[in-house]
């Protein structure tokens, strides 16, 4: 399965319309959440990227609650938090929301570390783990030098090992890829990342 994924678009119409002529290309498109900024301009994020046909799955942000993701997402948009899914027989475990709580105040949409380790107990058998955030030690550091990661989304990892895991969130490790046992984690960003399974 040839799939595209990115996260963090926070409505670049420059890089939806990237990440819509790439998409002919893809059988499976993947947002891993903030498509939008501060809770702001989710159904203008949704209408730039209205041109990808292929199916999508997407986790919501920080940026966006899961309640606002559902109701402005496309119908060819599964959106995931704390569930599962099944595209053409791969299993896909989505989580969203900033882990841990960030310091961006009211807007942003968090959770902590126990509440996303609860959330993610069903995530066993998946092959591919879709996260808002990233987990402790990889794709995390921030222009301070700090890791930010989540640790409950690290544990996780280890325990189910999918094939991969995908996410955004830390805009400074846009791009970093790393390896958590046999897992090929990556941090996204709004640019077309591509990925065979």
């Amino acid at each position: 399965m040839h799939i595209l994924a990115f996260s963090d678009l926070h409505l670049s119409a420059r890089h939806a319309a990237t990440l819509v002529e790439s998409s002919t290309e893809a059988d499976l498109v993947i947002g891993a959440g903030d498509f939008c900024t501060m809770r702001e301009g989710l159904e203008d994020a949704m209408e730039m990227l209205h041109g990808i046909m292929a199916p999508m799955v997407i986790v919501p942000g920080n940026a966006e609650s899961i309640e606002e993701l559902r109701k402005a997402a496309d119908l060819n948009m599964t959106v995931l938090h704390g569930e599962a899914t099944e595209v053409n027989g791969l299993r896909i475990f989505g989580l969203g929301y900033g882990v841990p709580t960030t310091p961006f105040g009211d807007w942003s949409c968090d959770l902590s570390e126990d509440e996303a380790a609860e959330m993610l107990k069903p995530a066993d058998g998946c092959r591919l783990l879709i996260t808002h955030s990233p987990p402790k030690g990889v794709g995390d550091v921030t222009s301070g030098g700090q890791s930010v990661g989540s640790t409950a989304i690290r544990a996780a990892i280890e325990r189910v090992q999918p094939d991969l895991a995908l996410f955004g969130h830390i805009h400074d490790s846009w791009g970093q890829s790393g390896r958590i046992g046999d897992t090929h984690a990556h941090n996204l960003g709004p640019t077309p990342n591509w990925f065979e399974l």
